[in-house]
């Protein structure tokens, strides 16, 4: 069911950004999912899922925030999908991702960082396929060669990390500051009739945007390696 607007209705969700200092330096752990899910099918992402009901009840039976709700299904994925289990303290959060278009389902969700609680990982056979702890340059520069699929909200918070030193102050850094909101639009090529990309506030063709004409904030997709761009 849609409303007003035409778009399908808000539901929540938490992504887990877990985090480890390896040899190389900071290392993110990557999930790949089967090629044959409706959900990113083949894509790499991080440990996470939607919102439950269960996540919005408190221990003492009171209603959750939206934030603690998060949280707590965060916590509760990334149990389930790797078998890492922390506490609510754990988890710093770095932003949140909306999709602005018309998709089937759409999913606000909250970006999470984390220190892993160990370098052991249990896969769900039902949710992944394979695993595998890599530096976020790692990735990119594979997703750039075609060798991983990333879908754009993981690509960015990659490339956010990438040159992050350690665990430490990428935590640190997710700490400071009010974390940024990505209500993301697409927008079309000139003449074009599919999109080329993704854009947010602060770019001159974002809808309502009262940004200098030329001015950037978007990722182009239409080929490889993706190319982000952010005029200040």
């Amino acid at each position: 069911m849609e409303n007003r607007s035409g778009l399908a209705p808000l539901e929540d969700a938490c992504t887990v950004v877990l985090l480890r200092d390896g040899a190389g330096g900071l290392e993110t752990l990557m999930l790949e999912r089967p090629s044959s899910s409706s959900s990113f099918g083949g894509a790499w992402v991080f440990p996470g899922g939607k919102v439950d009901l269960e996540d919005r009840a408190g221990k003492n039976g009171a209603i959750l925030d939206e934030l603690a709700s998060a949280r707590a299904a965060g916590l509760r994925e990334l149990a389930e999908e790797t078998g890492q289990r922390l506490s609510p303290d754990d988890l710093v959060w770095l932003a949140q991702w909306t999709p602005m278009q018309k998709l089937p389902r759409r999913f606000r969700t909250w970006f999470m960082l984390a220190e892993a609680a160990s370098e052991k990982v249990v896969l769900n056979p039902d949710e992944h396929d394979k695993y595998a702890w890599l530096t976020p340059a790692e990735v990119l520069a594979r997703h750039a060669a075609g060798t991983m699929t990333l879908i754009p909200p993981t690509w960015v918070t990659l490339r956010h990390l990438e040159t992050t030193g350690s665990v430490r102050q990428a935590l640190e850094q997710a700490r400071v500051g009010t974390p940024p909101t990505y209500n993301s639009h697409w927008f079309m090529p000139d003449g074009g009739t599919r999109p080329a990309g993704v854009m947010w506030a602060g770019d001159a063709s974002y809808p309502g945007s009262h940004a200098a004409p030329g001015a950037r904030h978007r990722l182009i997709t239409t080929e490889l390696p993706w190319i982000f761009e952010h005029t200040n």
